[in-house]
């Protein structure tokens, strides 16, 4: 099963990240782990993106982290508010980050530091309102498989 991939330990550290990031932004996060990916990586991403209701932010800037572990492959989907502001490669560059933490078998950390630096963005285009509500769940969803 995709949720023992991670210690409940781990799992705490990653839903802290989630939190931590959010702190100073209206900007949601999402974790997603699976085992494995059936096709295309951000087919997969795009359409959990709309099974998670991702869409349905309030400025349109959420952020999934997408992990199939056993395929080797993960994606980070932007919503349309935050890719309008993030500079051109800015996903890729989080991305290749996360890659060599998880090449070193680090999967808690590449994903806490991606979430971190998704975060710091986040809060430089959406500050976070005196209104601001948490529009989305914080914990990791897993897959069946």
């Amino acid at each position: 099963m995709a949720k023992e991939f991670f210690s409940s330990s781990q799992q705490q550290q990653i839903i802290a990240a989630i939190k931590d990031a959010e702190l100073n932004t209206s900007g949601e996060i999402q974790v997603h782990i699976e085992r494995t990916c059936k096709g295309e990586v951000l087919d997969r991403a795009a359409d959990l993106f709309a099974t998670l209701k991702m869409h349905k932010t309030a400025l349109r800037n959420g952020v999934l982290f997408y992990l199939a572990f056993e395929s080797h492959q993960f994606a980070i989907l932007g919503d349309k508010g935050i890719n309008q502001k993030v500079p051109p490669g800015f996903w890729d560059d989080i991305k290749e980050h996360m890659a060599v933490l998880f090449r070193q078998g680090k999967f808690t950390e590449g994903l806490e530091e991606g979430i971190r630096m998704a975060g710091q963005e986040l809060k430089v285009h959406f500050p976070r309102q005196k209104d601001d509500i948490n529009e989305l769940p914080d914990d990791i969803s897993f897959g069946k498989n």
